[in-house]
């Protein structure tokens, strides 16, 4: 089943205001006080906005920067990196592709061993599918993507049993 990413206004109607100010006036949350920074259920992080599928699970860690720190995008094309002056620094923002999204920025001090960028996102850009309900909310064929990192961990858990 394919799906429309749209950003319409009836999804900015049903944004809360801090959703609003940092998705479409380039805000940020406070650290270590947003929804998303210390989740470790497993699931896949959308745009609030529209919906499109953004970060996984799989690919979050912990920065200890206080806010959701992720290794990669889920598609390498769900998002848009621009230059950004603010702040008197040069810094690179992360928005949504389909929805224009505001979603944080990207840091070349991600762990070393999966390709060391950290794309630190603010929890009020994005809306959490946890894995049991990715059939009935649409986005299905991310399933797999989980059933095969359980499948490594408890393969793992077994081998190691046996020692």
């Amino acid at each position: 089943m394919a799906r429309s990413y749209a950003k319409d206004p009836k999804s900015l109607d049903g944004l809360t205001p801090e959703q609003f100010r940092v998705t479409q006036k380039n805000g940020t949350e406070r650290a270590f006080d947003n929804e998303y920074w210390d989740n470790h259920e497993p699931g896949l992080y959308v745009d609030v906005v529209t919906g499109e599928p953004l970060f996984s699970s799989a690919d979050k860690f912990e920065s200890h920067s206080g806010w959701p720190s992720f290794t990669k995008p889920v598609d390498n094309t769900s998002v848009v990196e621009k230059r950004d002056f603010s702040h008197l620094m040069v810094r690179t923002e992360v928005r949504s592709a389909t929805g224009d999204s505001h979603l944080g920025h990207l840091f070349k001090d991600g762990p070393k061993d999966e390709g060391g960028l950290r794309y630190c996102m603010n929890s009020a850009a994005l809306r959490f599918v946890p894995v049991d309900r990715l059939e009935s909310e649409g986005y299905g064929e991310y399933r797999a993507q989980f059933e095969e990192s359980t499948a490594q961990i408890d393969g793992s858990s077994d081998e190691g049993a046996q020692k």
